[in-house]
């Protein structure tokens, strides 16, 4: 299956629109998991166990393997959801954005190295620094838009044409880059106005949405403003009040509940057919 059909299946399979963002910061592990080898593994694989049929997608930030120079272990993450749990979708978080011979290098990385489902990559280089990841077809190509951070005022709200730039870059990739109908945006739960305004811009492409749990988006918010009409089109993340929901060895267990509430809460204010 593509990405996308993936991801309509999975959000009716587990009746959750919840993304683990697998953000494994070993500063955080529980002392079971201190000088153990293949710790972030085995971090990840309690997590992914523990709350696999909660959710409709994983989503490993590639810099937490990086600065640890365990790419390795995200290679085995990756491999361990497809085998154990292939239906879940996996989504590279790597916000890449280059152009020519070396965005080609990223989209392999993201596709043929790590064999991830989605990527989320930077839109601010234009066309052809995106054309490279969108030529795959049945994966997902996931574009910055409007972010959940504080300073994402500074340059995605300037106005362009008389639009704020976010609503132009949700204009073009809905009406111009989706050709292959494998694009999604990121839109933060922390601005539900300026994801409304998306929503009415692109109509049903999916929303990746940051910014729930530790950054404290609102939950009744964000799905009002997201939600397409079948009560879909969200990937909402949550990861470290997810990851680090106790610091001791119950920190899977704990993460489940996290997740079952977050799914319970979501599914309150979303719509049924």
């Amino acid at each position: 299956m593509s990405f996308i059909e993936k991801l309509n299946h999975i959000w009716q399979k587990n009746d959750s629109l919840v993304c683990v963002g697998l953000d494994p910061d070993i500063k955080r592990f529980p002392n079971c998991l201190l000088d153990v080898p293949d710790a972030i593994f085995k971090f990840n694989k309690a997590i992914i166990d523990a709350t696999h049929d909660l959710v409709c997608a994983y989503k490993p930030q590639v810099a937490y393997f990086a600065t640890e120079s365990a790419e390795d272990q995200l290679e085995k993450t990756i491999q361990y959801i497809k085998k154990q749990y292939p239906h879940i979708p996996i989504i590279l978080d790597s916000k890449r954005g280059d152009i020519g011979s070396t965005a080609e290098k990223y989209a392999l990385e993201a596709f043929d190295r790590f064999q991830a489902d989605a990527v989320t990559i930077n839109p601010y280089m234009g066309f052809d620094s995106a054309e490279p990841f969108l030529k795959y077809k049945d994966k997902g190509i996931i574009l910055l838009c409007r972010t959940s951070n504080s300073g994402a005022n500074d340059l995605q709200d300037l106005i362009v044409d008389g639009k704020p730039l976010y609503q132009k870059v949700a204009s073009l990739v809905s009406n111009t880059w989706n050709s292959n109908n494998n694009c999604l945006l990121v839109l933060g739960a922390t601005w539900p106005s300026q994801m409304s305004e998306v929503r009415s811009i692109v109509g049903d492409i999916p929303f990746l949405v940051p910014g729930v749990g530790a950054q404290g988006g609102d939950i009744a918010s964000l799905v009002e403003a997201g939600q397409t009409a079948n009560g879909t089109g969200l990937i909402i993340s949550s990861s470290r009040a997810v990851l680090y929901a106790s610091a001791h060895n119950d920190f899977a267990i704990k993460a489940r509940e996290v997740v079952s509430k977050l799914r319970l809460d979501i599914n309150m204010y979303r719509k049924t057919t």
